[in-house]
Order: C-alpha cells, then sequence, then structure tokens
C-alpha cells in the first residue's frame, strides 16, 4: 500500500522535516556519486554490528566483480578488507541512518517521511521533532544491533527512524484516514483508509517478518527488526509524553477530499 496523502492539515511549515528530507537526499546524491567505490560512505558510515561490538577487529568483505573472460562475463569473489569506519563505531547507529541502498529504498522512505513527518512535527514542535527523530533512528540502530549481533552486512537506510515517526502517528491521531493506492489482484484501487488500519498492517507485516528472520539461516536484505523497534519506540515516546503534557494539541482532521475514491465503506466517497 502506498499513501498518497492524509486528512491532518498542519499548523505551520514543517521546517524540520523538510530539513530532513534536504540533507538525506544530499547524503543520497554523494552515495550515487561514490557508488563505484568499494569502500565508500556505505562502509564507512553503515553500521556493521559486529564492527560495533568488535571495533579492533577486522572486517572482511566479499565484493562480486563481473570479469571478461575470453568472451564470456563471469561473476568473480574477491575478498577485501572493508573500509575503515569514518568515525567510531559506536555513531555509525546515527550515521547510517540518512544512507539509502538504492533509488527505490530512497524514495520509498523519503514519501513516507513526506507523507507522516509533518503532522508528527506539529505536536513534537521543531526542535522536538528532530531529537525524536535522531532518537528513533538511534533506537531502531540498536534493535537490528542487539538481533543481529554478529552479521558483517552493513546496515542502512532511514526506515528505523520514519518507523518511530509512523509509530507517533498511530498513537496521535487514531482518528485520521489515509488516502492510499492499493493493490488488488491485478488492479491498482485508491481508497481511503483509517490511518491505525494502514500503519498497523504495515507493522504487522514487520513483526511477521521479523519472527521469520530469527530462525532464517541467512540474513535478508531488510532490517525487519530495526522498523519493530523504531516503530514501537515512536507509539511509547508520544504516549508517554502526551501523558505528560509534553505534546503540542493535535490538530482536527478534516474529510478527505478524493472525489470518488472508494472506501472500505462508502464507496461513492
Amino acid at each position: 500500500m502506498i499513501p498518497l496523502r492524509d486528512n491532518i492539515p498542519t499548523q505551520r511549515v514543517p521546517v524540520v522535516n523538510y530539513a530532513i528530507l534536504a540533507f538525506t537526499s544530499i547524503v543520497f546524491a554523494a552515495q550515487v556519486f561514490h557508488e563505484d567505490d568499494p569502500g565508500g560512505p556505505v562502509e564507512r558510515y553503515g553500521m556493521v554490528p559486529a564492527r560495533v561490538f568488535h571495533p579492533d577487529r577486522p572486517l572482511v568483505v566479499r565484493d562480486e566483480v563481473p570479469e571478461l573472460d575470453g568472451r564470456n562475463v563471469v561473476i568473480v569473489e574477491r575478498v577485501r578488507e572493508a573500509a575503515p569506519s569514518a568515525v567510531p563505531p559506536i555513531f555509525t547507529l546515527l550515521t547510517c541512518i540518512f544512507l539509502h541502498g538504492g533509488w527505490l529504498h530512497f524514495l520509498g522512505n523519503m514519501w513516507f517521511l513526506y507523507i507522516f513527518g509533518d503532522n508528527v512535527e506539529d505536536r513534537f514542535g521543531r526542535i522536538g521533532y528532530l531529537l525524536f527523530y535522531l532518537l528513533s533512528g538511534v533506537a531502531a540502530s540498536a534493535a537490528h544491533l542487539f538481533t543481529n549481533a554478529d552479521s558483517t552486512v552493513p546496515t542502512i537506510g532511514a526506515s528505523g527512524a520514519i518507523a518511530g515517526v509512523m509509530g507517533a502517528y498511530f498513537y496521535s491521531y487514531p482518528h485520521a484516514k489515509v488516502v492510499a493506492l492499493v493493490p488488488i489482484f491485478f488492479f491498482l484501487e485508491i481508497l481511503v483508509l483509517p490511518a491505525p488500519l494502514f500503519l498497523g498492517f504495515w507493522f504487522l507485516l514487520q513483526f511477521v517478518q521479523g519472527i521469520g528472520s530469527v530462525t532464517a539461516t541467512e540474513a535478508g536484505g531488510v532490517a525487519w527488526w530495526a522498523h519493530i523497534g523504531g516503530f514501537a519506540v515512536g507509539f511509547l515516546v508520544s504516549m508517554l509524553l502526551s501523558n505528560l503534557g509534553s505534546l503540542r494539541p493535535k490538530v482536527q482532521a478534516t474529510r478527505p477530499q478524493a472525489g470518488r475514491i472508494r472506501t472500505l465503506r462508502d464507496r461513492s466517497y
């Protein structure tokens, strides 16, 4: 399901959310520029669990490199020592959240942040939202770190931090609606869904996949527990601060103006 927009207006321009989007975009552009460098930003700023727990131990990387063998191209595996971390390994729990593994990874994360981040910034305030975003990212990295302690694969992506934003949105706006593009068999439908249903389904998917990854013989390409940890931290921090009266008032929802968009209850919406 791809969110297109929600029905929660913003009270003021989400300056911090735009700044995060801009900074992450600049970092991704730098990654693209160095994409042919085997010891580039991913190895230097990505979070490698084994390196965090054993910073003095050399890290071995296996690269698959295409080579010409006569008239045929073959894939050859080369073993080398990974590039050293550009910062103390413990700090990569933070730096890794600004890196991405490709265009789809980057665009998907930035779109979700654009949809949900502005409303969460409204509740936390600008400085509070920045601190919350960074905290969620570090907590998500820690969740992956402790569930994959021996992994030598660099962990990158803003997904965990954005999961924290989604957890905060889930708690703060239980009556919100999300206009989403939903694949139904061979067709794409635009539906207006309750935000808790949209976000709850997303979290359930992460949880099921995370449980499956515990017994998997090989690590997959998605840090499921980073998503789970980020979402849980976002939800719990929002609940705690709300109970303490430390968050800004909620913004009232408006009726989604989506023309003849179908919903779960009213197909003439």
